[in-house]
């Protein structure tokens, strides 16, 4: 599934429209948490009925299109599956217990309630919440794909603007010739990443290049009277620059990724929430630890993992997560095991062997997936036979290997 972006250009009554259809998707959503709250043993079933209900009884719900409404209860019920799923599994800690949404941003249309303009430069939404038609600013060609291709279509808000989404169900192949390079990656706070020949990528830390101005903007917020028009103004500055940071930090992870795939065959890397296990730590939860949890909400790992698992299966490369448990305790060389604490950064055995710790590590990282990763003297002998069979799931371990997973939401 891939997902085109365009900037949403329309008149100021527009946006209240959209604002309102996410509000009504919100009211939706929420009804249906609390709907299930009440009664023991609801299905998504029951759900679909209790939205027929909302429809029948609020006419500004029956406003908007029944796919939509549809499209959240499916958030609703899609947040109760995980809770059920993580009980299920056991999972230490919080279970992630539904909660009710009080700043909705998207609203999302099925194949019904939208239609696009010949040119594909302009979308107009039939429902009766007032939106009418836009006018879809972007470099995307939608006249490659059918209309029958696209199969979801969403409004999103941001700080800067709204924006349009198209979910097109297409492949996205790029044929690339193979390299015969393995390389193992380990993630770090000082570095971006280490990988096993000893190579740094620098840590471009954006959100602490940028604390400066979120504190002056911070502060012309609390300044401000609470519910003024110059307060919202604030507000609106301050998210803006937030959403800059988060954008440069996408885009960083997105090339860099982009580059490791490209120039490599089989790419191991750090399983990221396992990383964050290995400290004590949750990405979830990161705010717990004061010492940490700033560093690496900057680092952006999981953003990393995301776009290496995305370009391995586009370019048809093979991406291994790795459990990093030990790799940098373990001597590369010898396999002794040399004990050490996070302050130390530089792994010293016995044997004679002096490396920086993140590149021991990268190392170690390296051996495991080759050793885990099936018929290597196969894959060295014909790397043509490499393909999207190994990255594994999020969070499972190198025995559980997979097919690549592809997120709904990646697109390039």
């Amino acid at each position: 599934m891939l997902v085109f972006e365009f900037k949403a250009k329309g008149k100021t009554t527009q946006y209240l429209a959209i604002d309102e259809a996410i509000r009504t998707a919100q009211f939706v959503r929420n009804k249906c948490i609390r709907y299930w709250m009440d009664n023991q043993g609801v299905g998504q079933k029951d759900l679909y009925r209790h939205n027929t209900a909302l429809r029948a009884e609020f006419p500004f719900v029956k406003n908007l299109n029944s796919h939509a409404c549809q499209t959240a209860v499916e958030r609703a019920y899609s947040s109760i599956a995980r809770f059920y799923s993580n009980c299920k599994k056991q999972i230490p800690g919080k279970k992630g217990y539904p909660r009710f949404k009080k700043n909705y941003r998207s609203v999302e249309y099925k194949t019904s309630g939208w239609k696009l303009s010949e040119t594909r430069k302009q979308i107009t939404f039939t429902d009766k919440k007032g939106i009418g038609k836009l006018k879809l600013k972007g470099t995307w060609d939608l006249n490659f794909y059918q209309l029958a291709q696209i199969k979801r279509v969403r409004l999103v808000r941001r700080a800067d603007g709204y924006y349009v989404q198209f979910l097109v169900n297409a492949e996205n192949k790029v044929e690339s010739q193979p390299t015969g390079k393995a390389i193992g990656l380990d993630v770090g706070l000082k570095e971006f990443y280490t990988d096993s020949n000893g190579y740094q990528e620098p840590n471009p830390r954006f959100y602490r290049e940028g604390e400066k101005r979120l504190r002056f903007l911070q502060r012309r917020v609390s300044r401000t009277e609470i519910g003024s028009t110059n307060r919202k103004k604030a507000i609106n500055r301050l998210g803006r620059f937030h959403l800059k940071i988060s954008r440069q930090r996408e885009e960083h992870a997105k090339r860099v990724a982009r580059c490791v795939i490209q120039s490599n065959d089989l790419v191991a890397y750090v399983d990221a929430p396992a990383a964050c296990r290995r400290l004590d730590l949750r990405i979830r939860n990161l705010v717990k630890n004061h010492c940490l949890a700033k560093s690496i909400n900057d680092a952006g790992w999981y953003q990393f993992r995301k776009w290496l698992e995305y370009f391995g299966v586009k370019c048809g490369k093979i991406t291994i997560a790795v459990n990093p448990a030990y790799s940098s305790q373990e001597c590369s060389s010898c396999g002794t095991v040399v004990k050490k604490s996070l302050s130390t950064r530089t792994h010293i055995c016995r044997c004679g062997c002096i490396l920086d710790r993140d590149w021991n590590a990268a190392i170690n990282i390296l051996k495991i997936a080759l050793s885990t990763a099936g018929h290597v003297g196969t894959w060295i002998l014909n790397p043509n036979a490499s393909g999207d069979l190994a990255s594994t799931v999020l969070g499972a371990s190198l025995f559980q290997q997979a097919g690549s997973m592809k997120e709904e939401s990646l697109s390039l």
